[in-house]
């Protein structure tokens, strides 16, 4: 099969495929239909276990929320025509729309019958997250929330404990979309393979592991949209038949690309070539996923229990050149903080400055007691395959400092549960922004979030990040917030409980065919504008 070809091989074909592909098109039924594949699959249609992309990106289509994130992850009206915030930050109210319908269903009372949305269909559908006996993955997001109430039909209200002031774009995630309570408890579980949501699109068929088809919702509440008649995705594992699928035209769309045959498609900088630029469409855009190698922060009877080592490796290799050589300048270099480009918080010249310093990285080594390595036992590095090429790049350049690494490549499950339990000294991670608000990154260093129980993976604690963190999280001014978070980053940073790789880029290949496709940071995928030339 193609996985077993020789590489000069795998690139001869799709080389090939390239140019006998430049007269295909899809089957012309009369209908438009965006396609696009879905290698890892799709474990449930139900919203309220929108926990990955894969579930998201079908979701988006099925279902919508109170409000949602345009291409600028600006707060957008959606089921909500507006809203308002009380003057102490904790009660929001929320004005509904009065056009706004479930799909068709026959527990409405007819196989024609739809229903209108409500606002009590607001607080069953955020009650049913919370509902233990559902065991919602997105419960957490409702921990600061003191009650729902829906006063009348078109007025929503939610009660905070506490200010928190990224509530808002936090109930534009998938989790908040609305659900009919006849439909959703009379299928239970099963309630997975039978949405009914609000969307721009609705379920028509879906074999599991084969394909999915979704419909155009002919009475979606923003009228004329979406333009085009269905969506069909695929499961197609290989990814490289992936690709000779997309070079062919039997998918009209592709996100990011392997590394197996970037190299093929994609000039050193990251552009496309030349032979694939005619035909071929590709948009890069800044994607809130910072790529970071973390400390345990726990324990001092290691050389990475002193704040020099780690900050002497953060130094110790060339940022710029691993985004060159290694990821076709895909993505931007860590030379920053932990929050990442495209988010107010962004520091590009901290004061701190862990950019590639040889010899102040030799020297923060002596002062530590390690001139020039010396004395200081081998540092394992806990990582995935996927990550396997960077980490032995960072290997080989702190090998020029005399620091010895140790690479040791995990199963993702497996590594993953050594980082909860704290069981991996220094570890290769990701984080994917949930929501786009620096708090989000930020609560990574907060103390009470300490894993297993939250996202404190380095387990880092420091009584000052903590008390800024509470100051900032409840901060209505975006300016003085903004300011938080930057003093945040700041502070965990100087003691480098971890060190940045880079700030991830989403690219998406198109055919030029195909146009309006809407897209953010958070790389979601909005298809109500995607139409095809004929």
């Amino acid at each position: 099969m193609l996985q077993i070809l020789r590489p000069a091989l795998r690139l001869a074909l799709l080389a090939a495929a390239v140019m006998a592909a430049s007269c295909q098109h899809h089957k012309d039924t009369g209908k438009q239909i965006f396609h696009y594949n879905e290698s890892a699959g799709i474990a449930t249609l139900d919203p309220a276990f929108a926990k990955d992309q894969s579930i998201i990106w079908p979701c988006r289509q099925l279902y919508n929320g109170l409000v949602e994130l345009d291409s600028a992850l600006q707060v957008r009206p959606s089921v909500a025509k507006r809203w308002s915030v009380s003057d102490d930050g904790l009660c929001y109210t929320f004005t509904l729309r009065d056009d706004v319908f479930f799909h068709k269903s026959p527990l409405f009372g007819t196989p024609d019958s739809t229903r209108r949305v409500v606002a009590s269909d607001f607080v069953y559908s955020f009650n049913r997250v919370l509902s233990p006996s559902v065991a919602s993955p997105g419960a957490w997001i409702f921990n600061g929330v003191e009650s729902f109430a829906a006063p009348d039909d078109t007025t929503f209200t939610i009660t905070l404990l506490h200010p928190f002031a990224p509530m808002l774009p936090m109930l534009g995630m998938v989790y908040c979309s609305v659900v009919p309570r006849e439909v959703a408890e009379h299928y239970g579980k099963d309630f997975r393979s039978h949405p009914c949501g609000t969307g721009p699109f609705m379920m028509q068929y879906w074999k599991e592991g084969v394909k999915l088809v979704m419909r155009r919702n002919p009475a979606y509440f923003e009228h004329g949209l979406p333009l085009i008649d269905a969506v069909a995705v695929s499961f197609i594992v290989d990814k490289q038949t992936v690709f000779l699928e997309f070079v062919k035209g039997n998918l009209d769309f592709m996100n990011s690309i392997d590394a197996a045959y970037k190299d093929e498609v994609l000039t050193p900088d990251g552009e496309l070539k030349e032979k694939y630029a005619s035909r071929l469409r590709l948009s890069r855009s800044p994607y809130l996923n910072t790529e970071y190698l973390g400390f345990l922060m726990e324990g001092d009877n290691t050389p990475l229990a002193d704040r020099r080592v780690r900050q002497a490796i953060s130094m110790g290799f060339d940022r710029e050149k691993m985004m060159r050589y290694l990821r076709n300048n895909i993505g931007t270099p860590g030379l920053g903080g932990f929050v990442p480009l495209g988010l107010p918080g962004f520091d590009s010249l901290p004061s701190y400055g862990y950019r590639y310093d040889p010899a102040r990285a030799s020297a923060l080594l002596a002062e530590a007691g390690y001139p020039g390595g010396k004395g200081m036992p081998a540092l394992k590095l806990g990582t995935t395959a996927s990550y396997l090429d960077l980490c032995k790049y960072i290997q080989q350049q702190l090998g020029l400092l005399g620091i010895e690494v140790q690479v040791d490549v995990n199963p993702p499950a497996a590594l993953r549960e050594q980082i909860a339990q704290g069981r991996s000294p220094w570890f290769r991670g990701s984080w994917v922004a949930d929501y786009p608000d620096a708090e989000n990154y930020l609560s990574l260093f907060y103390s009470p979030n300490r894993a297993p129980a939250g996202p404190n993976y380095t387990r880092f604690s420091l009584p000052a990040y903590d008390r800024t963190y509470e100051q900032a999280r409840s901060c209505t001014d975006p300016a003085r917030r903004t300011e938080l978070y930057r003093r945040l980053d700041s502070l965990a940073m100087a003691e480098a409980p971890l060190m940045v790789l880079y700030y991830d880029q989403a690219l998406h290949f198109t055919h030029r065919r195909l146009h309006g496709l809407c897209t953010n940071a958070m790389n979601s995928l909005d298809l109500r504008h995607v139409w095809f030339e004929q």
